[in-house]
């Protein structure tokens, strides 16, 4: 049994209005095993029927899209349902598909019915030692040197401060690819968790006492800051293109991809000042978002409300699109399964959409979704290019 109060926090999480407070308790509570299977059923028992009625369209394409492949094919397909709740949509349609529920997100999860070479997005990145070696680090491959620990998905460094009396400061990068994601834990104590194509340039190991300064030269990076009252009173300094962020202790996210339009940086908690490298800064308060235009002249620093279930989601395996030109969706879709995707139509680019969708789900659902809901007319599909038509 569930007790009510995380019934409720729960119900909250789902519908995308759970504070940040009430967030941290459920993730406090989801910590213990027996937790997280009661957290399991209770998605399954719940939520299934609702979202089974957003899939219709979804399963009608992909139903006749895999009938002209097996008919080409000269194979049948038989596979099983697991729900009963969505038992007697799928089987009007005469294709079985398996449905999960994640953040109000549905996910046909068996992608064999489905024939693209493109890959959903895993563990991965390379390390560049100090030496200019570079380790391609793949989840379920460990990598053990005498400074840091990985199993491939993480990488933790040890956690030894360096007097101040050390000569120079010694730096690693690590770099996420397109269709990517790692985490890292700083030698200070600070973990990073890095989106695809994202690149972090850190001290193996921070001088006692003194700023600790990282920089995340591309890419989009969540911190979760080790206090400064941790480390003799030193603060923690993030710079990444033209921005510099000054942080005490605190949790934030920062968007800085080259090929975006703006700089974003998102506070979730705690206190930072943002400086835009020339003459302008401003302090943060959670919940706040400041934003810089790469293509403004005096690249000043605005501050918003932001959407923080929408900022994180990339964390949590979902992408939150918040009435998005399919030009910045395609960006994000690029990034993550290593694909290039191009217009034949440049007035497509600025089409809103709005919607969250599975980062676990072939992109080929997602464009499907897309279609259906007549932004773009069709797609095509040739080796690792996407063609929105």
């Amino acid at each position: 049994m569930i007790e009510q109060e995380i019934e409720i926090l729960i119900t909250k999480f789902f519908a995308n209005n759970i504070t940040n407070a009430e967030l941290r308790r459920l993730k406090l509570w989801l910590e213990n095993d027996k937790n997280k299977v009661l957290f399991q059923e209770y998605v399954d028992i719940n939520y299934v029927l609702e979202q089974s009625k957003r899939v219709n369209l979804i399963e009608k394409e992909i139903v006749w899209r895999t009938i002209n492949a097996k008919i080409k094919q000269k194979k049948s397909y038989l596979g099983y349902l697991k729900y009963a709740a969505v038992a007697s949509i799928i089987l009007l349609l005469s294709i079985p598909l398996l449905v999960k529920k994640t953040d109000n997100i549905i996910t046909p999860l068996d992608n064999k019915i489905i024939d693209n070479n493109i890959k959903i997005g895993t563990a991965k990145a390379t390390l560049t030692l100090e030496d200019g070696s570079n380790i391609v680090l793949e989840k379920g491959q460990n990598f053990t040197t005498d400074k840091l620990t990985s199993n491939g998905e993480e990488v933790i460094y040890n956690n030894v401060s360096v007097e101040k009396s050390s000569p120079e400061i010694k730096y690693n990068y690590l770099t996420i690819p397109r269709g990517g994601t790692h985490s890292i834990v700083l030698n200070d104590g600070t973990k990073v968790w890095l989106n695809s194509d994202s690149k972090l340039k850190y001290p193996v190991a921070f001088i006692k006492g003194q700023s600790r300064t990282v920089e995340l030269i591309y890419g989009e990076a969540y911190f979760d800051v080790s206090p400064s009252t941790n480390h003799e009173g030193a603060n923690f300094v993030v710079k990444s293109l033209l921005q510099e962020i000054e942080v005490l202790g605190t949790e934030f996210n920062i968007k800085a991809y080259q090929d975006d339009e703006t700089i974003t940086s998102t506070l979730i908690e705690g206190k930072v000042n943002v400086s835009n490298g020339v003459d302008d800064n401003a302090i943060l308060q959670p919940g706040q978002q400041s934003i810089i235009r790469l293509s403004s002249n005096e690249k000043a620093i605005n501050i918003v409300e932001a959407d923080i279930n929408s900022v994180t989601a990339w964390m949590r395996g979902v992408f939150s699109f918040k009435y998005n030109s399919l030009k910045d969706i395609s960006k994000v879709l690029s990034r993550w399964y290593d694909v290039d995707i191009v217009f034949e139509n440049s007035d497509v680019e600025n089409v809103k959409f709005k919607g969250q969708l599975s980062k676990n789900q072939n992109i080929e659902e997602i464009l499907i979704l897309i279609k259906n809901q007549n932004h773009i007319n069709d797609y095509e599909i040739k080796d690792n290019q996407i063609i929105i038509k």
